[in-house]
């Protein structure tokens, strides 16, 4: 198979030096922009045709549009952008000759003079537009999109789109689910440029990392062609930060608002700009920055639906910081170069202060616990490139470098136990409720029993380097593009824990000193609170003479460090053919992977024979190699201007979690007396380096209708054949693990196939009335373990119905926006012998703005209105797993743009 990279290389070369038989010789071109009669908007998706030929093309998000190799003649070139009239315009081409064209959109319609003067429904008309065009079944949220609803990062801007859904962390939007599928299974991309992960161990991105201000536009890919990475099974994303050509002229926009959490009561700022510039028509800035403080909690209540609850009281300080500057230079309509930045740094502060009940009638306890942690992850993009037009020739290359980081410096850990008091529950109802005596909520009653500190750092980082060559000919009448080219990624997944466990000597040690006024926690009785300052002084203050547990602290430590590589050589072929109302994209992707890992066999040791106690490390490192051969097929028929359907064809690859590939072993044996005989018990936690990709084979079809205005209805079906699905099983007894009573691994297991029907509507009335509705409706099913045998169930995170409805209302003056949010149950994880499952999420938000003028105005939100918690379950409703409320946010705030 190595062999395949140099044979289709050669096999691109001589398609395209091959290519220039077949076309005409004495030609001409047609370039030009797309834009108001002010020149102070452009407008991307439009579809321009030269009638007389069939050929068409799409203006970009600058608006230019490009024609080459058009034989001498008259020509009609008509332009469709929904929302505005269609346009007819005569063009002569002369052979040799370039000539300019640039098109005005006739703004006589009412809906048109709202985009161009206020933008209120430019990000709508927009998105459609690029959605109609677009080669792959496609779905996007511009930046004026973003604004219309009161999402705070990219995850929750996302969610509104049909098929996606959003995991949630405190309340807010953090990971994206396409269609169901893990988040770890999609591509994410910022600027063309894959983004590493700044958690350890995953490859799935956090995009609440990313505020909404930094983002110009979100593209999510359900299908992919040859030309984009293989590895999205679940689809691709792709953030495109601002850009100085995305406008005519110098703009600015400062946005200032304040935000209230009423379970909390606390209020936090947040503060953006963004500005761009283009200098002499040449050379462009753009630039954008983001800052939000957040103050916010929650209150949690957790059980094992069997003998325990724990009950956790959360105060949480979230800080954002973005920044983008880009820099584009165009010296010539033929040559385009650009530099793209983002960073990106989101910081949690966490004190988290918890009370776990253990039920066993005289022998119950009580743990009271705190976790006082600091996180940050940053994410920093670095990405130049250029394009070239060569006559029918278009030459890309881009090169770039991403780093994401998390760190955790100095968190502290303390338990404090508490035996001999009086406690009780039913373990029944969402929120389950516990009798207790007065002395189980006095810190004064409980002892030391262990503190712990870490300082753990995870870094991941991907420098990259591909070309994109394509050339346009006509070839017995058809216009064709044959494109090809390759990408070069290397990547590093770093993963550094420091675990110092304390858990002696604390006899002297009055916890009752630590003691702190009750939290006000709404879900029942909590009892005295845990003073973070007075524990993080005493530990500070005490550290040294604190009785460190050292094999424990090794132990942890060794087994969650270890170091992942990965180099990724892909190369492709794909031609575009257009056959007047029917378009054709087919291509074949070839993926060659290096992986390697290195970590540490760590196995603690306790024998009473011996009496002796250890911890051997040992160094174990592991590489593999394989390679994927992946074709691609699209379709894109036009019925009628209004109607289009589609189909596509592809298999796409995910590379496994980093966890569960890298090279690490956690192994506990201990030895003990047992009616007279010493017994030796093993158990052990261990990655597996030979897992293999997912594999998917992936069909979908879709019918568009385009009723000419600011709208779409569509109608879609998906089905996914996932191979490899990756299970985790006990091991113990075969091959490598005999003679362990237990070893948990990440196997590759049987198929899982999801299935399912996507609907939407997007329609704005005349009188300003705009509704949005979309709703995803699936199944799935995969094989898992239960209890040490298969079991058969749906895929992690599979909701059946996922849906959005949105109403609004648009004027001069005012914008408004109600929204819901609609996720069905779904099943979380397979928890021991119990199925833990997610329980419907249904959420309302609100948005308004009041335009004062045309550069200022004003906006009130209100996120969560109606107060959805977030509840987790064992087998039924009834047996809690977690419960977890948020409040509502109400946030008030102005913007002034220039």
């Amino acid at each position: 198979m190595k062999t395949f990279k140099t044979s289709i290389a050669l096999a691109c070369i001589a398609a395209l030096y091959g290519a220039p038989a077949l076309a005409q010789q004495q030609t001409g071109g047609l370039q030009g922009v797309l834009s108001d009669p002010s020149h102070q908007t452009y407008f991307e998706g439009a579809q321009i045709k030269i009638k007389e030929l069939n050929q068409s093309t799409v203006s970009r998000r600058d608006g230019s549009f490009r024609f080459s190799q058009l034989p001498e003649g008259d020509y009609t070139l008509l332009v469709q952008y929904l929302g505005a009239p269609e346009m007819s315009i005569p063009v002569t081409i002369s052979a040799g000759k370039i000539i300019s064209k640039d098109v005005l959109l006739d703004v006589a319609s009412t809906e048109l003079e709202n985009i161009v003067v206020f933008g209120q429904r430019a990000g709508q008309a927009s998105a459609i537009n690029q959605q109609r065009v677009s080669e792959q079944i496609k779905s996007i949220v511009s930046a004026d999109a973003i604004g219309q609803f009161p999402d705070q990062n990219a995850a929750e801007a996302l969610q509104r789109l049909p098929g996606l859904s959003i995991e949630r962390d405190q309340g807010e939007g953090r990971f994206v689910g396409i269609r169901g599928i893990d988040p770890n299974l999609n591509n994410v991309t910022i600027n063309g440029v894959n983004v590493p992960s700044p958690e350890a161990g995953v490859r799935s991105v956090a995009l609440d990392v990313i505020p909404s201000e930094l983002i110009q536009a979100l593209e999510v890919s359900k299908s992919v062609s040859a030309d984009m990475d293989a590895d999205a099974i679940g689809g691709s994303i792709e953030v495109k930060s601002v850009s100085a050509f995305d406008k005519s002229d110098t703009t600015a926009s400062v946005t200032l608002q304040s935000s209230y959490n009423d379970l909390r009561g606390e209020i936090s700022p947040k503060m953006s700009a963004s500005m761009t510039k283009v200098f002499n028509d040449d050379f462009g800035v753009a630039a954008a920055i983001s800052y939000f403080d957040r103050d916010f909690g929650s209150d949690n209540i957790e059980s094992n639906g069997d003998d325990e609850i724990e009950q956790r009281y959360y105060t949480i300080n979230r800080e954002r910081i973005g920044a983008a500057v880009n820099f584009d230079y165009r010296p010539d309509f033929n040559n385009q170069y650009y530099l793209r930045t983002l960073y990106s740094k989101f910081a949690d502060d966490e004190y988290r202060q918890a009370n776990t009940f253990t039920f066993d009638g005289d022998d119950s306890e009580i743990e009271r616990g705190s976790k006082d942690r600091y996180e940050s992850q940053q994410i920093l993009s670095v990405t130049a490139g250029a394009e070239h037009q060569r006559g029918n020739w278009t030459i890309d290359y881009q090169l770039a470098y991403s780093k994401a980081d998390e760190d955790e410096p100095d968190s502290l850990y303390y338990t404090f136990v508490g035996e001999g008091m009086a406690i009780d529950s039913s373990m029944q109802g969402q929120i389950p409720q516990i009798t207790q005596d007065t002395a189980a909520t006095q810190l004064q009653n409980y002892e030391l029993d262990e503190i712990s500190f870490e300082d753990n750092y995870s870094k991941d980082t991907e420098t990259s380097f591909k070309t994109d060559i394509s050339r346009q000919f006509d070839w017995a009448g058809t216009p064709v593009e044959l494109k090809f080219g390759g990408k070069y990624r290397s990547r590093e997944k770093q993963t550094d824990a420091n675990i110092f466990i304390y858990d002696g000597d604390f006899d002297d040690i009055a916890a009752g000193d630590f003691a702190a006024d009750t939290p006000d926690w709404g879900l029942g009785d909590f009892g005295q609170g845990l003073n973070r300052g007075v524990m993080r002084d005493y530990f500070n203050q005490h550290r040294s003479a604190l009785e460190l547990a050292e094999l424990d602290s090794e132990l942890e430590s060794n087994g969650a460090s270890y170091v992942n590589k990965e180099d990724i050589t892909a190369l492709y072929l794909m031609g575009k053919f257009e056959f007047d109302k029917l378009h054709i994209v087919a291509g074949l992707r070839y993926e060659d992977t290096d992986f390697s890992t290195q970590g540490m066999r760590v196995e603690l040791i306790e024998n009473e024979q011996t009496d002796t106690e250890d911890v051997v490390n040992t160094d174990w490192s592991a590489k593999r190699s394989y390679d994927y051969l992946l074709p691609s097929f699209s379709a894109r028929y036009e019925f009628s201007d209004k109607l289009i359907g589609r189909f596509a064809y592809s298999e796409t690859i995910s590379r496994p979690k980093f966890e569960d590939v890298a090279a690490f072993q956690i192994i506990e044996s201990k030895t003990e007396e047992d009616d007279g005989e010493f017994v030796t018990e093993r158990e052990a936690e261990v990655g597996n380096p030979q897992l293999k990709p997912y594999e998917s084979n992936n069909i979908d079809i879709s019918l568009e209708y385009y009723p000419g205005d600011i709208g779409v209805l569509s109608a879609g079906y998906f089905y996914k054949d996932i191979k490899n699905f990756v299970i985790f099983a006990d091991v113990a007894g075969s091959s490598d693990w005999q003679g362990y009573d237990e070893v948990i691994q990440a196997q590759n297991g049987e198929d899982a196939k999801v299935i399912g029907v996507e609907l939407s509507w997007v329609k704005t009335f005349e009188n300003g009335l705009l509704l949005s509705a979309n709703t995803t409706l699936s199944s799935s099913d995969a094989t898992t373990l239960l209890d040490g045998e298969e079991y058969k169930t749906s895929l992690p995170n599979q909701s059946d119905k996922v849906g959005n409805l949105t109403i609004g209302y648009e004027s001069n003056l005012l914008s408004l926006r109600l929204s819901m949010s609609y996720k069905s149950e779904n099943l979380e994880e397979i928890d021991g012998d119990l199925i833990r499952m997610e329980q419907s999420h249904q959420q309302l938000d609100f948005m308004g703005k009041y335009f004062v003028n045309n550069n200022v105005y004003l906006y009130l939100n209100a996120v969560n209105l109606n107060n959805e918690p977030y509840y987790h379950y064992f087998d039924n409703p009834s047996i809690n797993a977690q419960y977890e409320e948020y409040g509502r946010t109400i946030e008030l705030g102005i913007n002034w743009q220039l």
